[in-house]
């Protein structure tokens, strides 16, 4: 496995001209209580994601396991959500590579192909526009 020094590395909320990221090692509940999370989106997670889920999920976790027979999947579909990974390459050295994905196509592949792979979630990336345009 992987050794992480410092886990508030990867809890974190930014945003440029487009679009917002979030850590992957964010809980929804960090993401209710974290002020340069958008409203909106805090809105969206105590509406619709984090209502049937515990409120300590990390995204990393829930993102995972996320499949298109989950409503939440529907959301994060409508925010046109996509996922930063950390691939581990094998070879003479290994390492990893990282990679976007969108929720679709992080979805269609099985927990157990994930493991196999060395797939780690990083980020989620959320369209500001898309955001913009999602109904409550």
């Amino acid at each position: 496995m992987y050794n992480i020094v410092n886990e508030d590395d990867f809890k974190y909320t930014m945003q440029d001209v487009s679009r917002y990221y979030l850590g992957a090692r964010l809980s929804y509940k960090e993401i209710l209580a974290d002020e340069m999370a958008p409203f909106k989106f805090k809105t969206i997670v105590e509406r619709y994601i984090a209502k049937d889920i515990d409120a300590n999920t990390t995204l990393e976790s829930h993102l995972y396991h996320l499949s298109e027979e989950d409503f939440e999947w529907r959301v994060y579909k409508q925010l046109k959500a996509k996922i930063r990974i950390s691939q581990l390459k094998k070879g003479s050295a290994d390492h990893y590579r990282e990679k976007v994905y969108t929720i679709e196509q992080l979805s269609a592949i099985s927990p157990e192909e994930k493991e196999s792979r060395g797939l780690i979630v990083r980020e989620l990336i959320i369209s500001k526009l898309a955001l913009l345009a999602f109904s409550l």
